[in-house]
């Protein structure tokens, strides 16, 4: 089986790739997601993160996603001290994940896919890629947050154009090119690879 990573800069539309594959009957799994759930059901990443970041990090057991933004967000150091607490975990869930599945290949879909290095885990890496003025646009809708905003989240992430030469093949997102068949022309390629 092979293990395909899914990866791409804010607003790019990797969720919309990751849901054709998904509707091709590919599982997929999302990592940005599951670091969410992992940071509030594993019990010792929690304790972990309140050790770093302070007993304000959960309130009443849940986690503080507010305070902890505004602390990792305003902080470079301190978003590499949650990255360094929060991948590792997830990138185990994923492995375990991806080693049930039955399918002749999967994806992992994740945002940060170089710089938590579990790219060294996959066969291949499919990136997907928009104009940064269309991504911006993206986010802004779907978020209702400024420009700025999302020129601040876009600096936490490796450079667009570095991250698709990382890449072994890129899916061009860019409202002029239709991305179902791009989609199906990997699909199958895989399908033939397995």
């Amino acid at each position: 089986m092979l293990k395909i990573g899914l990866t791409g800069g804010i607003g790019s539309g990797k969720t919309a790739v990751a849901g054709i594959f998904n509707v091709l009957g590919i599982p997929v799994f999302d990592a940005d997601k599951q670091a969410k759930i992992l940071m509030q059901s594993d019990q010792q990443l929690a304790l972990s993160i309140q050790k770093a970041f302070g007993e304000n990090s959960y309130v009443d057991g849940k986690l503080n996603r507010s305070y902890l933004a505004n602390i990792v967000f305003n902080d470079p150091p301190k978003l590499n001290e949650l990255n360094a607490l929060v991948h590792p975990a997830t990138i185990d869930a994923a492995n375990i994940w991806m080693n049930a599945q039955t399918t002749p290949y999967v994806i992992k879909e994740a945002a940060l896919m170089f710089e938590s290095g579990s790219a060294s885990n996959l066969d291949f890496v499919i990136g997907v890629y928009a104009p940064q003025h269309i991504r911006i646009k993206r986010v802004m809708d779907r978020d209702n947050v400024t420009r700025q905003q999302v020129l601040s989240r876009m600096s936490h992430q490796i450079n667009e154009v570095i991250k698709m030469k990382l890449c072994d093949f890129v899916l061009v997102n860019d409202e002029q090119q239709l991305l179902i068949p791009q989609v199906l022309q990997l699909h199958e390629k895989f399908v033939e690879r397995k």
